[in-house]
């Protein structure tokens, strides 16, 4: 049975991982800012879904098999590394088409009524993202096969620990996106201003896209090598 000195080491470095700033917290502070409410928690539960699973997976040795297997791994990040692309790209060429076909009259009158919770306040919209941005993110396999099993008793059933810790890091999950929420709540205010709205969008598509790029140059240098 696993101990609660596991389960508090888990916590402590799942705890900082949550807090690294990355992908799910530039989606989540983004989506909450702009004041789509029931999408920001589509997104977290979509991110939270996607640790479920690759918990899972890896209590079920799923994910150790994906990691050996040089193919299938690669397929993923690569398939990674363009949806990350993908979805910068489009951030960033919506806030330029709209800039440039954006006049003065309709940025101070239209702006407003699409920023709240109309158009694109989906929370099934807002899962799809947050799952699909989390399962084609290798580095969440990699950290779990990496990291779940040092917590696991030797000679334990991986399942039910495995569970147990991946409900750790779902807990913890919740609680930061709680937390973000709020913060975004706080300053709800600006975003909804046209001209904010296009920079928060410039640099939340800015750094998705700058991760998958990353993430190819590192594919398309192992390659080469």
């Amino acid at each position: 049975m696993i101990t609660l000195a596991a389960i508090g080491a888990f916590a402590l470095i799942v705890g900082l991982l949550t807090l690294t700033p990355g992908l799910d917290t530039a989606l989540i502070l983004r989506t909450a800012a702009l004041g789509r409410r029931r999408r920001a928690w589509g997104v977290v539960l979509g991110i939270q879904s996607g640790t479920l699973v690759w918990g899972v997976l890896t209590s079920l040795g799923v994910t150790a098999l994906l990691t050996a297997s040089h193919l299938a791994y690669e397929t993923l990040r690569w398939a990674g590394a363009a949806y990350l692309v993908g979805m910068g790209g489009r951030l960033l060429w919506a806030t330029w088409r709209h800039s440039s076909s954006e006049s003065p009259q309709t940025a101070g009158a239209g702006g407003e009524a699409k920023a709240g919770t109309g158009a694109g306040d989906s929370l099934i919209g807002g899962w799809r993202q947050g799952i699909a941005t989390h399962l084609l993110n290798p580095k969440r396999g990699a950290f779990c096969v990496a990291v779940l099993p040092q917590f696991i008793p030797a000679g334990a059933s991986h399942l039910a620990p495995g569970v147990v810790l991946t409900g750790v890091h779902l807990l913890l999950g919740v609680v930061w996106a709680c937390a973000l929420i709020a913060f975004a709540r706080v300053f709800r205010d600006r975003p909804q201003r046209p001209s904010v709205r296009r920079y928060l969008d410039r640099i939340t598509g800015t750094v998705i896209a700058a991760f998958g790029i990353r993430l190819g140059l590192r594919l398309g240098l192992g390659l080469g090598q």
